[in-house]
């Protein structure tokens, strides 16, 4: 099996109310049990980005395509790891999109 690296993007919001982020956090509960032992790394959510340029100048507005969070998943090849994404909680909002991308194992 390889891995692979889910990178959540868009610029939505969490929920505020108890409710909300209980709601939330049972799809995304649910999802990871659905997937079992192919989650490697749940990953987290992450904050505002800066963006460092080859010129050295820093760029503070979250990046062009803001990063939302991640996870690291394990799948036969990257076709299946498309098709356990496209269940992923985040795309209920359609703020938001999933990245995908193979990791390339170095050693």
């Amino acid at each position: 099996m390889a891995k692979f690296l889910y990178v959540y993007h868009g610029s939505g919001k969490m929920p505020t109310d108890e409710a909300g982020r209980k709601a939330a956090m049972d799809a995304w509960t649910g999802w990871y049990g659905k997937l079992g032992s192919a989650v490697v790394d749940g990953g987290n959510p992450v904050g505002m980005s800066r963006t460092v340029l080859p010129s050295g100048k820093v760029e503070n507005n979250g990046g062009s395509n803001p990063t939302a969070g991640y996870t690291v998943v394990e799948a036969r090849d990257i076709d299946d790891a498309v098709a356990k994404a496209k269940e992923c909680p985040i795309l209920m909002d359609p703020a938001f999109s999933v990245e995908i991308a193979p990791i390339i194992e170095m050693m």
